[in-house]
């Protein structure tokens, strides 16, 4: 590739425990768990009652939004309109107005999501399937749009370069920046807003308690429900959110006098074929290894620089096969191992927003000097134990140069972002 550099100048996120990236990081260091009871799961009898989801959406969104454009959102849009404006404002940029016809041709935006507009086609089933279709009104259509999580930012900010949304599972939010890095990187676009949102909508969490992958052990105590790394963990917890970062070309940034929060050095996305273990539900080892190595290949680094690993880490069976794959990847023992936690264990797994959100935890990690703890790993899977002294379970303020993020998603999807401190 050419000599064009990518780094991060602008975060907006609006996760389960935090809006905002001041508060987001506060809740990274004390350890706040998002994770609470929820009563309405309760009476649609689902398994697990706990989630993670944003509180306040509605005081909030009206702050950003209109009247007029507020009807027609639904939660996933609002989530990724509040962190996409929070982000691109932290960069130094202003909202243009409405009646402003310029367009940033360089700027676009890529936002992934699970399945976004789920909620609303709860909404207009019980409609058509009662004759009422004429009720629905046009914004309907929008509103089940998987792109409307990136569609709407391009009227939002006059966005006129690659806008699109991808969806890869768990793999999401992840695969997004590597997405907008790489076209920022070959020279197609200036500036990006990448990552993933996601609703939380019942009909999206149903099929997962369905399959009993939801941890339904901890409803009378929410707070340790998510427990990544644990002997004890039961499976994962819902989250719902919006994590969203705005990548540019260093010389753009430079230019302007941006804030410059973190360097990306490279990533990688595959697939493991669905074979060897690998499924739509599981993952294949091999292509989680080939992905992390191809991403430490492609960031020009060697596997010793790497600091910390921000895993993807659900809290199921897959955790302990995680931690051997990064060590076969990074091919390091328990003695040289990297500083390894979970965001999840603090806001839950957002779906397609986790990659996006988890990238926000990165980052600010690298640009405050800190680790963030992982929650209700006390009792350490045996596979982990070994590791022990690397798995970082209460936050401890130490430099870190070079962190690696990762996600991984059924289907049997890989992604790896490398990200780095900043040096000029």
């Amino acid at each position: 590739m050419n000599n064009i550099r990518v780094v991060v100048t602008g975060l907006g996120i609006i996760a389960p425990n935090a809006h905002g990236i001041n508060q987001f990081e506060k809740a990274l260091r004390e350890g706040k768990s998002g994770i609470r009871f929820l009563p309405h799961l309760e009476e649609l009898k689902f398994r697990c009652c706990v989630g993670g989801i944003p509180e306040n959406l509605d005081e909030i969104a009206q702050i950003y939004f209109s009247t007029d454009i507020l009807y027609v959102l639904n939660e996933s849009m609002k989530y990724s309109g509040i962190a996409a404006i929070d982000a691109w404002k932290d960069a130094g940029f202003c909202i243009p107005d409405e009646e402003d016809h310029a367009i940033n041709w360089d700027a676009g935006a890529i936002i992934g999501t699970g399945i976004g507009g789920a909620d609303t086609l709860g909404k207009i089933i019980p409609q058509v399937n009662s004759g009422r279709t004429r009720r629905l009104g046009s914004s309907v259509v929008e509103q089940t749009m998987s792109s409307s999580v990136s569609a709407r930012l391009s009227g939002f900010l006059a966005l006129g370069n690659q806008v699109t949304t991808n969806s890869s599972a768990c793999s999401t939010g992840t695969e997004a920046v590597i997405m907008g890095y790489e076209r920022i990187k070959n020279g197609k676009a200036e500036r990006m807003l990448c990552g993933g949102a996601e609703g939380s909508s019942p009909y999206i969490w149903a099929g997962f308690d369905a399959m009993r992958v939801l941890n339904s052990s901890k409803n009378d105590a929410p707070e340790q429900a998510s427990r990544p790394m644990s002997a004890s963990a039961a499976g994962f917890v819902p989250g719902a959110g919006a994590g969203i970062l705005l990548l540019e070309n260093l010389e753009s940034a430079l230019k302007r006098g941006a804030k410059i929060y973190a360097e990306i050095l490279g990533g990688a996305v595959n697939s493991g074929g669905q074979r060897k273990g690998g499924s739509m539900f599981a993952p294949n080892s091999e292509g989680v290894q080939r992905c992390i190595k191809m991403a430490v290949e492609a960031s020009g680094i060697d596997p010793q620089q790497i600091d910390a690993i921000n895993g993807h880490l659900t809290a199921t069976m897959a955790d302990p096969i995680e931690i051997e794959n990064w060590a076969k990847a990074l091919n390091c023992s328990p003695k040289n191992f990297p500083y390894i936690n979970s965001t999840k264990s603090l806001v839950g797994h957002c779906l397609g927003a986790a990659g996006g959100v988890e990238c926000i935890a990165s980052v600010l990690q690298l640009y405050k000097g800190f680790v963030h703890g992982s929650l209700n790993c006390e009792d350490l899977h045996e596979t982990i134990r070994p590791y022990e002294k690397s798995v970082v379970q209460k936050t401890i303020e130490k430099e870190i140069n070079t962190l690696v993020k990762a996600s991984f998603g059924f289907g049997d999807v890989n992604s790896c972002l490398i990200f780095k401190k900043f040096e000029s």
